[in-house]
Protein backbone atom coordinates (compact mmCIF):
# COMPACT_ATOMS: atom_id res chain seq x y z
CA UNK A 1 0.00 0.00 0.00
CA UNK A 2 1.33 3.03 -1.12
CA UNK A 3 1.83 6.00 1.56
CA UNK A 4 -1.32 8.34 -0.25
CA UNK A 5 -3.36 5.56 0.51
CA UNK A 6 -2.40 4.85 4.13
CA UNK A 7 -3.17 9.11 4.28
CA UNK A 8 -6.77 8.96 2.69
CA UNK A 9 -7.44 5.71 5.04
CA UNK A 10 -6.36 7.59 8.13
CA UNK A 11 -8.77 10.87 7.10
CA UNK A 12 -11.81 8.65 6.23
CA UNK A 13 -11.47 7.27 9.95
CA UNK A 14 -11.23 10.91 11.45
CA UNK A 15 -14.15 12.50 9.80
CA UNK A 16 -16.97 10.63 12.04
CA UNK A 17 -15.31 12.14 15.10
CA UNK A 18 -15.51 15.41 14.55
CA UNK A 19 -18.96 15.55 13.10
CA UNK A 20 -19.79 14.03 16.65
CA UNK A 21 -18.43 17.15 18.41
CA UNK A 22 -20.21 19.80 16.00
CA UNK A 23 -23.70 17.49 16.82
CA UNK A 24 -22.94 17.67 20.62
CA UNK A 25 -22.31 21.19 20.65
CA UNK A 26 -25.57 22.10 18.48
CA UNK A 27 -27.38 19.99 21.48
CA UNK A 28 -25.92 21.68 24.30
CA UNK A 29 -27.06 25.32 22.68
CA UNK A 30 -30.48 24.15 22.21
CA UNK A 31 -30.70 22.46 25.50
CA UNK A 32 -29.57 25.90 26.86
CA UNK A 33 -32.05 27.79 25.39
CA UNK A 34 -35.13 25.57 26.14
CA UNK A 35 -34.14 25.87 29.48
CA UNK A 36 -33.85 29.57 29.35
CA UNK A 37 -37.20 29.76 27.63
CA UNK A 38 -38.93 27.46 30.11
CA UNK A 39 -37.50 29.91 32.75
CA UNK A 40 -38.42 33.39 31.10
CA UNK A 41 -41.76 31.90 30.96
CA UNK A 42 -42.48 30.35 34.59
CA UNK A 43 -41.26 33.86 35.84
CA UNK A 44 -43.64 36.39 37.33
CA UNK A 45 -44.16 39.96 35.96
CA UNK A 46 -43.62 42.43 38.78
CA UNK A 47 -46.49 44.32 40.33
CA UNK A 48 -46.89 47.65 39.48
CA UNK A 49 -47.64 50.02 41.67
CA UNK A 50 -48.91 53.77 40.60
CA UNK A 51 -46.98 56.80 42.51
CA UNK A 52 -49.25 59.86 43.60
CA UNK A 53 -47.77 63.13 42.66
CA UNK A 54 -47.80 64.96 46.15
CA UNK A 55 -49.17 68.78 45.90
CA UNK A 56 -47.65 71.81 45.42
CA UNK A 57 -45.22 73.37 47.67
CA UNK A 58 -45.92 77.06 48.50
CA UNK A 59 -44.68 79.48 50.58
CA UNK A 60 -46.98 82.38 51.99
CA UNK A 61 -47.97 84.79 54.36
CA UNK A 62 -50.39 86.21 56.73
CA UNK A 63 -52.30 88.96 55.87
CA UNK A 64 -53.70 91.91 58.80
CA UNK A 65 -56.33 94.61 58.31
CA UNK A 66 -55.23 97.81 59.72
CA UNK A 67 -55.23 101.61 58.87
CA UNK A 68 -52.44 102.14 56.64
CA UNK A 69 -50.44 105.24 56.57
CA UNK A 70 -49.93 106.03 52.44
CA UNK A 71 -46.21 106.84 51.69
CA UNK A 72 -45.57 108.01 48.39
CA UNK A 73 -41.96 108.39 47.26
CA UNK A 74 -40.02 109.01 44.40
CA UNK A 75 -36.87 111.06 43.33
CA UNK A 76 -35.77 113.84 42.54
CA UNK A 77 -32.51 116.68 42.90
CA UNK A 78 -31.74 119.69 45.67
CA UNK A 79 -31.60 122.94 44.37
CA UNK A 80 -31.13 126.04 46.10
CA UNK A 81 -34.70 128.15 46.93
CA UNK A 82 -32.75 131.24 46.24
CA UNK A 83 -29.98 131.60 43.90
CA UNK A 84 -28.76 135.02 43.22
CA UNK A 85 -26.54 136.70 40.63
CA UNK A 86 -23.79 138.68 42.15
CA UNK A 87 -23.94 142.45 40.19
CA UNK A 88 -22.36 145.94 41.37
CA UNK A 89 -24.55 148.75 40.71
CA UNK A 90 -21.70 151.61 40.84
CA UNK A 91 -18.23 151.62 38.51
CA UNK A 92 -14.74 151.22 39.60
CA UNK A 93 -11.69 149.84 40.71
CA UNK A 94 -12.39 147.26 42.81
CA UNK A 95 -9.81 148.22 46.45
CA UNK A 96 -10.92 144.97 48.92
CA UNK A 97 -12.45 141.42 48.18
CA UNK A 98 -13.73 139.41 50.98
CA UNK A 99 -11.72 136.44 51.38
CA UNK A 100 -14.83 133.83 51.48
CA UNK A 101 -15.60 135.46 47.74
CA UNK A 102 -14.91 132.16 45.99
CA UNK A 103 -16.23 129.30 44.82
CA UNK A 104 -17.63 127.55 48.16
CA UNK A 105 -17.43 130.12 50.34
CA UNK A 106 -19.66 131.08 52.88
CA UNK A 107 -20.33 134.65 53.43
CA UNK A 108 -22.70 136.06 56.34
CA UNK A 109 -25.88 138.63 55.51
CA UNK A 110 -25.01 142.37 55.20
CA UNK A 111 -21.10 141.24 55.21
CA UNK A 112 -18.98 143.17 52.18
CA UNK A 113 -18.51 140.60 48.90
CA UNK A 114 -16.16 143.36 47.58
CA UNK A 115 -15.63 147.03 47.83
CA UNK A 116 -15.15 149.87 45.28
CA UNK A 117 -12.89 152.71 45.36
CA UNK A 118 -15.31 155.15 46.64
CA UNK A 119 -13.36 158.14 46.04
CA UNK A 120 -15.05 159.15 43.38
CA UNK A 121 -18.33 158.75 45.27
CA UNK A 122 -17.28 160.98 48.21
CA UNK A 123 -16.58 163.93 45.98
CA UNK A 124 -19.89 163.68 44.51
CA UNK A 125 -21.08 163.16 48.30
CA UNK A 126 -19.62 166.75 49.20
CA UNK A 127 -20.63 168.39 46.04
CA UNK A 128 -23.96 167.68 46.38
CA UNK A 129 -23.97 168.90 49.83
CA UNK A 130 -22.28 172.09 48.77
CA UNK A 131 -25.21 172.42 46.14
CA UNK A 132 -27.55 171.91 49.31
CA UNK A 133 -26.34 174.61 51.35
CA UNK A 134 -26.07 177.14 48.07
CA UNK A 135 -29.99 175.93 48.06
CA UNK A 136 -30.68 176.18 51.53
CA UNK A 137 -29.27 179.69 51.27
CA UNK A 138 -31.26 181.18 48.53
CA UNK A 139 -34.35 180.12 49.99
CA UNK A 140 -33.85 182.15 53.25
CA UNK A 141 -32.75 184.91 51.02
CA UNK A 142 -35.90 184.61 49.32
CA UNK A 143 -38.04 184.68 52.30
CA UNK A 144 -36.52 187.93 53.81
CA UNK A 145 -37.23 189.39 51.02
CA UNK A 146 -40.64 188.60 50.79
CA UNK A 147 -41.06 189.68 54.93
CA UNK A 148 -39.47 193.30 53.81
CA UNK A 149 -41.69 193.37 50.42
CA UNK A 150 -44.52 193.01 53.52
CA UNK A 151 -43.70 195.20 55.21
CA UNK A 152 -43.02 197.80 52.44
CA UNK A 153 -46.98 197.07 51.44
CA UNK A 154 -48.48 197.60 54.28
CA UNK A 155 -47.02 200.54 54.97
CA UNK A 156 -48.11 201.49 51.32
CA UNK A 157 -51.82 199.82 51.67
CA UNK A 158 -52.71 199.57 54.82
CA UNK A 159 -55.34 197.05 56.05
CA UNK A 160 -55.53 195.85 52.53
CA UNK A 161 -54.00 192.54 50.61
CA UNK A 162 -51.96 192.39 47.81
CA UNK A 163 -53.63 191.95 44.46
CA UNK A 164 -51.07 189.70 42.86
CA UNK A 165 -48.68 186.65 44.42
CA UNK A 166 -45.87 188.60 42.97
CA UNK A 167 -45.29 191.03 45.69
CA UNK A 168 -44.53 188.75 48.82
CA UNK A 169 -42.46 187.24 46.08
CA UNK A 170 -44.29 183.82 46.94
CA UNK A 171 -43.12 182.39 43.52
CA UNK A 172 -39.71 183.15 43.84
CA UNK A 173 -39.89 180.63 47.64
CA UNK A 174 -41.37 178.13 46.01
CA UNK A 175 -38.97 178.07 43.23
CA UNK A 176 -36.38 178.36 45.73
CA UNK A 177 -37.98 175.34 47.57
CA UNK A 178 -37.78 173.15 44.83
CA UNK A 179 -34.25 173.77 43.77
CA UNK A 180 -33.31 173.14 47.58
CA UNK A 181 -35.19 169.97 47.05
CA UNK A 182 -33.67 168.93 44.19
CA UNK A 183 -30.19 169.43 45.82
CA UNK A 184 -31.07 166.81 48.73
CA UNK A 185 -32.54 164.49 46.50
CA UNK A 186 -28.90 164.84 44.59
CA UNK A 187 -27.46 164.53 47.92
CA UNK A 188 -29.43 161.16 48.76
CA UNK A 189 -28.30 159.73 45.49
CA UNK A 190 -24.84 160.72 46.12
CA UNK A 191 -24.37 159.12 49.05
CA UNK A 192 -26.56 155.91 47.86
CA UNK A 193 -24.36 155.25 45.26
CA UNK A 194 -21.01 155.99 47.89
CA UNK A 195 -23.11 152.97 49.76
CA UNK A 196 -23.32 150.71 47.04
CA UNK A 197 -19.44 150.68 46.59
CA UNK A 198 -19.54 148.32 49.72
CA UNK A 199 -21.55 145.34 47.81
CA UNK A 200 -23.35 142.94 50.04
CA UNK A 201 -26.20 140.52 50.09
CA UNK A 202 -28.97 140.46 52.67
CA UNK A 203 -28.72 137.08 53.36
CA UNK A 204 -26.43 134.16 54.64
CA UNK A 205 -24.77 132.95 51.23
CA UNK A 206 -22.47 129.93 49.60
CA UNK A 207 -20.49 131.33 46.93
CA UNK A 208 -21.25 128.87 43.85
CA UNK A 209 -18.64 130.90 41.39
CA UNK A 210 -16.58 134.26 41.14
CA UNK A 211 -15.05 136.48 38.22
CA UNK A 212 -13.27 138.74 40.28
CA UNK A 213 -9.64 140.04 41.64
CA UNK A 214 -8.48 142.79 43.05
CA UNK A 215 -7.77 145.60 41.24
CA UNK A 216 -10.50 144.89 38.45
CA UNK A 217 -11.95 147.75 37.10
CA UNK A 218 -15.76 147.30 36.94
CA UNK A 219 -19.08 148.48 35.69
CA UNK A 220 -22.93 148.78 36.74
CA UNK A 221 -24.69 145.80 35.66
CA UNK A 222 -21.46 142.96 35.15
CA UNK A 223 -21.55 140.02 36.62
CA UNK A 224 -19.19 138.95 38.90
CA UNK A 225 -20.56 135.87 40.25
CA UNK A 226 -23.40 133.50 41.17
CA UNK A 227 -24.30 132.71 45.32
CA UNK A 228 -27.07 130.76 46.86
CA UNK A 229 -28.98 131.27 50.11
CA UNK A 230 -28.23 129.01 52.88
CA UNK A 231 -31.85 129.79 55.13
CA UNK A 232 -33.58 126.23 52.57
CA UNK A 233 -33.12 124.30 49.38
CA UNK A 234 -35.91 123.02 47.56
CA UNK A 235 -36.51 119.70 45.80
CA UNK A 236 -38.80 119.04 42.67
CA UNK A 237 -40.80 115.70 43.08
CA UNK A 238 -42.22 114.18 39.67
CA UNK A 239 -45.27 112.57 40.76
CA UNK A 240 -48.12 110.93 38.61
CA UNK A 241 -51.10 113.12 38.82
CA UNK A 242 -53.69 110.53 40.62
CA UNK A 243 -50.45 110.31 43.69
CA UNK A 244 -52.03 113.90 44.69
CA UNK A 245 -55.03 112.42 45.89
CA UNK A 246 -53.09 111.18 48.68
CA UNK A 247 -51.80 114.12 50.76
CA UNK A 248 -52.82 117.54 50.89
CA UNK A 249 -50.95 120.57 48.31
CA UNK A 250 -51.01 123.71 49.53
CA UNK A 251 -52.09 126.25 46.31
CA UNK A 252 -52.77 129.15 48.07
CA UNK A 253 -56.10 129.33 48.24
CA UNK A 254 -56.66 125.79 50.01
CA UNK A 255 -53.80 125.67 52.39
CA UNK A 256 -53.50 123.00 55.04
CA UNK A 257 -53.78 123.66 58.21
CA UNK A 258 -51.04 121.18 59.08
CA UNK A 259 -47.90 120.74 56.92
CA UNK A 260 -47.45 117.55 55.08
CA UNK A 261 -44.09 116.44 56.49
CA UNK A 262 -41.37 114.54 53.85
CA UNK A 263 -38.60 112.42 54.45
CA UNK A 264 -35.53 112.99 52.32
CA UNK A 265 -32.35 110.37 52.16
CA UNK A 266 -29.41 109.95 50.21
CA UNK A 267 -26.40 107.91 50.51
CA UNK A 268 -23.54 110.60 50.58
CA UNK A 269 -20.14 110.63 51.99
CA UNK A 270 -20.56 106.79 52.13
CA UNK A 271 -23.35 106.65 54.76
CA UNK A 272 -27.01 107.34 54.33
CA UNK A 273 -28.34 110.72 55.51
CA UNK A 274 -31.37 111.45 56.06
CA UNK A 275 -33.69 115.33 56.52
CA UNK A 276 -36.86 116.37 57.04
CA UNK A 277 -38.93 118.72 54.62
CA UNK A 278 -42.14 120.03 53.66
CA UNK A 279 -44.73 119.96 50.67
CA UNK A 280 -45.16 123.65 49.99
CA UNK A 281 -46.62 123.66 46.70
CA UNK A 282 -46.80 122.17 42.77
CA UNK A 283 -45.13 123.66 40.06
CA UNK A 284 -48.13 124.45 38.44
CA UNK A 285 -48.12 122.46 35.03
CA UNK A 286 -48.04 118.81 33.67
CA UNK A 287 -44.73 117.84 31.37
CA UNK A 288 -45.35 117.80 28.27
CA UNK A 289 -43.17 115.01 27.88
CA UNK A 290 -43.60 112.54 30.81
CA UNK A 291 -46.65 113.56 31.87
CA UNK A 292 -46.32 114.00 35.32
CA UNK A 293 -46.50 116.92 37.56
CA UNK A 294 -43.71 118.01 40.24
CA UNK A 295 -44.23 118.43 43.71
CA UNK A 296 -42.14 121.25 45.22
CA UNK A 297 -40.55 119.33 48.85
CA UNK A 298 -38.82 122.56 51.23
CA UNK A 299 -36.07 121.65 53.80
CA UNK A 300 -35.18 123.78 56.49
CA UNK A 301 -31.54 124.05 57.38
CA UNK A 302 -30.04 122.23 55.20
CA UNK A 303 -26.55 122.89 56.18
CA UNK A 304 -27.09 122.21 59.71
CA UNK A 305 -24.50 119.67 60.65
CA UNK A 306 -25.42 118.81 64.15
CA UNK A 307 -25.41 115.63 64.85
CA UNK A 308 -23.00 114.28 63.25
CA UNK A 309 -24.93 114.67 60.12
CA UNK A 310 -23.79 116.21 56.37
CA UNK A 311 -25.28 119.30 54.60
CA UNK A 312 -28.11 118.74 52.12
CA UNK A 313 -26.15 120.40 48.96
CA UNK A 314 -27.52 121.58 45.71
CA UNK A 315 -27.61 118.99 42.73
CA UNK A 316 -27.60 115.94 44.84
CA UNK A 317 -29.95 112.99 43.86
CA UNK A 318 -32.26 111.90 46.97
CA UNK A 319 -34.99 109.98 47.55
CA UNK A 320 -38.60 111.43 48.68
CA UNK A 321 -40.86 109.96 51.21
CA UNK A 322 -44.28 111.89 51.64
CA UNK A 323 -46.22 110.93 54.66
CA UNK A 324 -49.39 111.05 53.01
CA UNK A 325 -53.03 110.13 54.07
CA UNK A 326 -54.47 107.25 56.19
CA UNK A 327 -56.21 103.97 54.42
CA UNK A 328 -58.94 102.65 56.63
CA UNK A 329 -58.96 98.95 57.07
CA UNK A 330 -56.63 97.89 54.62
CA UNK A 331 -54.47 95.26 54.12
CA UNK A 332 -50.91 95.63 52.20
CA UNK A 333 -50.49 93.21 49.76
CA UNK A 334 -46.65 92.37 48.58
CA UNK A 335 -46.85 92.64 44.77
CA UNK A 336 -45.03 89.08 44.18
CA UNK A 337 -48.86 87.99 45.39
CA UNK A 338 -50.76 89.65 43.14
CA UNK A 339 -52.03 88.00 40.01
CA UNK A 340 -53.78 89.20 37.39
CA UNK A 341 -53.54 92.83 38.80
CA UNK A 342 -56.30 92.24 41.14
CA UNK A 343 -56.14 88.29 42.48
CA UNK A 344 -54.82 86.60 45.17
CA UNK A 345 -54.39 82.88 45.92
CA UNK A 346 -55.82 81.93 49.21
CA UNK A 347 -54.79 79.29 50.81
CA UNK A 348 -57.55 77.39 53.42
CA UNK A 349 -57.47 73.98 54.94
CA UNK A 350 -54.84 73.22 52.60
CA UNK A 351 -56.80 73.85 49.47
CA UNK A 352 -56.09 77.10 47.09
CA UNK A 353 -59.06 79.97 46.64
CA UNK A 354 -58.84 82.48 43.75
CA UNK A 355 -59.69 85.61 45.53
CA UNK A 356 -60.52 89.35 43.76
CA UNK A 357 -59.07 92.03 45.54
CA UNK A 358 -60.24 95.91 45.66
CA UNK A 359 -56.66 97.61 45.34
CA UNK A 360 -56.87 101.28 46.15
CA UNK A 361 -53.61 102.12 45.71
CA UNK A 362 -49.84 100.49 44.84
CA UNK A 363 -45.98 101.14 45.30
CA UNK A 364 -43.01 99.40 43.96
CA UNK A 365 -43.56 96.68 47.01
CA UNK A 366 -47.02 96.72 48.16
CA UNK A 367 -50.80 96.85 46.86
CA UNK A 368 -53.27 98.04 49.32
CA UNK A 369 -56.90 96.43 49.02
CA UNK A 370 -59.79 98.10 50.85
CA UNK A 371 -61.44 95.05 50.83
CA UNK A 372 -61.44 91.65 49.49
CA UNK A 373 -59.56 89.79 52.57
CA UNK A 374 -59.98 88.75 56.21
CA UNK A 375 -57.75 89.77 58.48
CA UNK A 376 -55.28 86.74 58.88
CA UNK A 377 -55.89 85.36 55.40
CA UNK A 378 -53.18 83.19 54.50
CA UNK A 379 -52.03 84.08 50.88
CA UNK A 380 -49.65 82.15 48.53
CA UNK A 381 -46.41 83.95 47.89
CA UNK A 382 -45.00 81.52 45.31
CA UNK A 383 -45.19 80.87 41.43
CA UNK A 384 -47.41 78.10 40.07
CA UNK A 385 -47.24 76.87 36.58
CA UNK A 386 -51.54 76.13 37.11
CA UNK A 387 -53.16 77.09 39.81
CA UNK A 388 -57.45 75.95 39.74
CA UNK A 389 -59.71 76.77 42.52
CA UNK A 390 -59.60 74.10 45.35
CA UNK A 391 -56.37 72.51 44.21
CA UNK A 392 -54.27 70.86 46.99
CA UNK A 393 -51.84 72.62 48.61
CA UNK A 394 -48.54 72.35 51.03
CA UNK A 395 -47.18 75.29 52.71
CA UNK A 396 -43.73 75.32 53.12
CA UNK A 397 -43.53 77.98 56.06
CA UNK A 398 -45.51 81.13 57.58
CA UNK A 399 -43.97 84.19 57.41
CA UNK A 400 -44.84 86.26 60.28
CA UNK A 401 -47.98 89.03 59.37
CA UNK A 402 -46.01 91.98 60.48
CA UNK A 403 -44.52 92.39 57.01
CA UNK A 404 -40.92 93.75 56.88
CA UNK A 405 -41.53 96.48 54.48
CA UNK A 406 -43.67 98.07 57.56
CA UNK A 407 -40.70 96.97 60.22
CA UNK A 408 -38.25 98.89 58.45
CA UNK A 409 -40.51 102.05 57.54
CA UNK A 410 -38.58 104.58 60.03
CA UNK A 411 -35.60 103.77 57.22
CA UNK A 412 -37.37 102.77 53.85
CA UNK A 413 -40.59 103.50 54.12
CA UNK A 414 -43.01 102.51 52.00
CA UNK A 415 -46.41 102.09 53.52
CA UNK A 416 -46.96 102.97 57.79
CA UNK A 417 -49.26 101.39 60.20
CA UNK A 418 -50.70 103.32 62.70
CA UNK A 419 -52.04 101.11 65.58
Amino acid sequence: MSKNQTKAVVKAKKEPSGMWQLLFAMGITIFGLLILLILVKLKKAPERVEKENPAPLVEVTTLNIRDIQMIVSGYGTVTPKVQVEIVPQVSGKVVSVNPQFKAGGFIPAGSPLLEIDPRDYELAVQQAQAIVAEALVKLDLEKAEAQVAKQEWDQINPNTEPTSPLVLRQPQIRQAQAKLESAKAQLAAANLSLERTKLSLPIDVRIISEKIDLGQYVIAGQSLGTAYGLESVEIELPLEDKELAWFDVPDGQNLSSKPVEAEIKANFAGAEQSWTGYVKRTTGQVDKTSRLISVVIEVPEPFDTSGGRNALLPGMFVEVFIKGKELKNAAAVPRNAIRNSNEVWLVNDGRLHIQLLEIARADKDFAYAASGVDDGAVIVLSSLDMATEGMKVRVQAKIPAQNKQFIENENHPAGQETE
